[in-house]
């Protein structure tokens, strides 16, 4: 048994003798302790690794602060990225519009008020375009001029009507939203189908009045409203082609819906309703019909609206919206500017447009004109 023992150390002893003690080892083994000493129980070092993953975070918090806030006008360096920029500021109206990362902009806005006679309604469009920017520029073009000529003729019936003590027309601000929407539909049908243009676009127009406010909507741009309370009062509804009403809709005229990237309308179309898009009207499959919402600015006391593209619900919710943009009201463009960059930061694919328009005071009647 000792023998054994003796044996087993004499075979280590040469073992560490051959690998151990060559000279190659001992000079590994040296220039490994140095390193080790050097990285791992060198103060200077240490301080030098620990200052540069701050300075690292403070950079990556600075980078994330300047996306976040604009106050401070950092990211107008940034404009540049996007091909075609779009701002308009007026009293109580800031609007920012971006092309982003398509490759065409096809949004369009609208602001009409009249400063002379601020008893007239305000009109506010945002038009959304696809499959090319004609659609949304006729809308532009048409919809807000016609829907002035319209209201004029409403009010001059409505003092005829007071004065002479008659009953009241069926006329009334919903009534001719629908109208000329449609009439426009119809229009831009006519011109576009006659050179094979198959562009269209969606249609979110608010008139505001005094004490009203109405909202007509085709297609899935969006509006929302901040009440008194900050809670986020829908304006309208997205029209999509998976909601249960826009699927017996579209299979009772004989068309279908298919997952392509989103629920498009015979596999083209993101969104059930819109003006324009000739060949989807001709089967019927895609209507221009608006839904129309009123409401009571007393009884809401709104603090402001927003009004936006879908390129902004693509990264925001109602409620994320109002928020993000109730701590940003004092910026030049109320934080139309901030939200629609942010938006392209969470990596919005789309065109964005966003209008912002704040209500006087509390807003317990109307907002400035």
């Amino acid at each position: 048994m000792i023998e054994d023992t003796m044996t087993l150390l004499s075979l280590l002893g040469r073992i560490m003798r051959y690998f151990l003690l060559r000279p190659e080892t001992l000079f590994l083994l040296c220039i490994s302790l140095a390193l080790w000493s050097y990285f791992f129980h060198t103060d200077e070092v240490k301080t030098i690794v620990k200052s540069s993953r701050d300075a690292v975070k403070m950079v990556k918090g600075k980078v994330a602060e300047i996306m976040q806030n604009d106050k401070f006008g950092g990211l107008d360096v940034l404009d540049a990225e996007f091909s075609k920029t779009w701002d308009f500021k007026s009293n109580n109206v800031a609007v920012y519009s971006i092309q982003g990362r398509r490759d065409h902009m096809e949004d369009r806005f609208e602001v009409l008020t009249d400063i002379v006679n601020k008893s007239h309604p305000s009109i506010f469009g945002i038009f959304d375009g696809h499959g090319g920017e004609a659609a949304a520029d006729f809308a532009k073009a048409h919809l807000s001029e016609a829907l002035r000529q319209q209201l004029l003729s409403y009010d001059r019936v409505k003092e005829k009507e007071k004065d002479d003590k008659q009953e009241s027309s069926s006329l009334s601000y919903p009534s001719i939203l629908e109208q000329q929407i449609l009439a426009l539909d119809r229009d831009m049908l006519d011109k576009l189908s006659a050179v094979y243009n198959e562009a269209g676009t969606t249609c979110l127009v608010a008139l505001l009045s005094d004490k009203q406010l109405t909202v007509a909507n085709v297609g899935d741009s969006r509006g929302v409203l901040c009440d008194k309370d900050g809670n986020a009062i829908a304006l309208s509804h997205d029209h999509k082609p998976y909601q249960l009403k826009e699927r017996k809709r579209i299979k009772k005229a004989g068309g279908f819906i298919s997952f392509n990237g989103s629920w498009r309308v015979q596999g083209i179309l993101a969104m059930s309703r819109s003006l324009g898009d000739y060949p989807l009207k001709n089967l019927n499959v895609v209507i221009p019909d608006p839904d129309i919402m009123t409401f009571d600015l007393d009884k809401l006391q709104p603090e402001f609206m927003i009004l936006a593209s879908d390129g902004l619900w693509d990264a925001f919710s109602n409620e994320e919206a109002v928020r993000f943009i109730k701590e940003r009201l004092d910026e030049p463009h109320f934080g139309a500017k901030s939200i629609v960059l942010q938006s392209f930061y969470r990596g919005c694919p789309d065109n964005i447009t966003v209008m912002v328009v704040k209500f006087k005071g509390a807003g317990v009647k109307a907002a400035e004109q």
